[in-house]
């Protein structure tokens, strides 16, 4: 953009429009330099991502946002019902979610930037636990998962009915649905169930063996841009060398 020169020997009232010119271009220039927000869309799932940041945004919220950060961007974190968040990410264009799952259903809608951890998920529940999926298929008449989450899709590759499988919001409610007896089991990830169990009963939770082990990934628009997806990518894998997110991990999950 040319620069506009002003001087104080031009008549006030050309002098006062050459100045207002001059602060006009310097606003665009400042405005250009500086980048938009990213949006950020994620869930309480803890502790991989709280929404609330009182107490951190967990595990992969916080790399997200460090992320965000090193990689020289501004964050604005959003919150909706995660299947929404999902399809509004998909849909739009250089918006970032996280934790999302890379599952083959979503393979082809979202940008995946970076794997952040790995999650192993399994059946919880108040009496005698299953051993395999074809087991759980056999006992278990209904099973609670959160809605929008990896866990339903799993479900059903594993060949588990419609009438099995009961979406409930994520965060507290299978928990209390499982207490109340109004589902048999709960299929979650294991770090979010060990977290929010014992904030709800000082019932003996039981669990599975592991079934499912998939990395949970940063990830962006089907339609991002190359150079926003390069820079999240070096900035997370460098968060990863120098130790911050086993740092966190040993704060969000302490042995």
């Amino acid at each position: 953009m040319p620069s506009i020169t002003c001087l104080s020997t031009l008549r006030p009232r050309l002098f006062g429009l050459c100045l207002s010119l001059s602060l006009s271009s310097l606003a665009t220039q400042a405005a250009v330099a500086a980048p938009s927000p990213l949006d950020l869309f994620i869930l309480d799932a803890p502790p991989l991502t709280f929404v609330d940041s009182s107490n951190g945004h967990g595990i992969v919220g916080e790399i997200a946002v460090q992320a965000i950060a090193k990689a020289g961007y501004t964050v604005h974190i959003q919150a909706l019902p995660w299947a929404r968040s999902q399809r509004h990410v998909s849909e739009k264009q250089d918006l970032l979610i996280a934790p999302l799952t890379r599952t083959p259903e979503r393979e082809n809608r979202f940008t995946w930037i970076a794997p952040i951890i790995s999650m192993d998920r399994a059946f919880f529940t108040l009496g005698k636990p299953v051993t395999s999926y074809e087991e759980a298929r056999q006992t278990y008449g209904i099973i609670g998962v959160g809605l929008g989450s990896a866990q339903e899709e799993i479900l059903r590759s594993q060949g588990f009915s419609n009438d099995q499988i009961y979406p409930l919001t994520i965060g507290d409610n299978p928990a209390q649905m499982l207490l109340k007896g109004r589902i048999d089991a709960w299929f979650n990830g294991v770090p979010e169930s060990r977290y929010i169990w014992p904030k709800n009963s000082d019932r003996t939770l039981f669990m599975s063996p592991v079934l499912n082990t998939a990395d949970i990934y940063l990830a962006c628009s089907r339609q991002c841009s190359d150079e926003l997806v390069k820079n999240l990518r070096t900035a997370v894998e460098s968060l990863r060398a120098d130790g911050t997110l086993e740092r966190l991990k040993n704060q969000y999950m302490p042995e």
